[in-house]
């Protein structure tokens, strides 16, 4: 899920930028910082929208930088469990697929990727045996978080695609044109039963 945080901190610049006006070192500064940067309890920082105050700085003897109390607003992504994602598969392997979220890598199990017994083939897809499915990478998928673990640096993140309405996005317009026929089908009939 999006957010917007507002956050309010000691933004140590760096003295390369002391030529900058203020207000623009601490958001040059601010992208510096915040590049790749994931924390457990915001998630996932894209970027900085915007400084919204500055304060005066001080310098800590020793150090040379500037720190000026500020505060800002950046756009977070936290993944939320039974969350939505669309993926792209990045890589297949003989356990599942790497799936790239956009934002971060999910990881799904390969019993979690269709309701059929899938195998892992050497054209490096999993393959369903009763449905014919093909999973390679670059397949654009519509997933669900349902399981995220913080230990280490970067959460880990697993999906699920075995859910109505899941899956490679050609299966689940296949799955909608089948839907769609069988009521435009079943209403006619229902239409001739009461014609009679």
């Amino acid at each position: 899920m999006f957010y917007v945080v507002e956050v309010q901190d000691y933004v140590r610049v760096e003295p390369r930028l002391f030529g900058l006006k203020t207000s623009n070192a601490v958001a040059k500064q601010l992208q510096e910082i915040y590049a790749n940067y994931h924390d457990k309890e915001i998630g996932e920082v894209i970027g900085v929208i915007s400084v919204l105050e500055v304060g005066d700085g001080i310098i800590i003897p020793g150090d040379g930088a500037a720190y000026y109390n500020s505060r800002f607003k950046l756009i977070v992504w936290k993944p939320e469990l039974q969350e939505l994602v669309c993926c792209i598969i990045d890589e297949v392997t003989n356990f599942g697929a790497f799936m790239n979220m956009g934002v971060m890598k999910s990881m799904i199990h390969i019993s979690q990727t269709m309701d059929d017994y899938v195998s892992f083939s050497t054209s490096n897809s999993l393959l369903g045996k009763d449905s014919k499915r093909v999973l390679k990478k670059k397949d654009l998928c519509l997933a669900r978080i349902v399981a995220i673990s913080y230990k280490g640096d970067n959460p880990k993140i697993s999906v699920t695609m075995r859910q109505p309405g899941l899956g490679k996005l050609d299966w689940i317009k296949e799955e909608k044109q089948k839907t769609t026929a069988g009521s435009k089908r079943k209403s006619k009939e229902e239409k001739e039963i009461k014609k009679k």
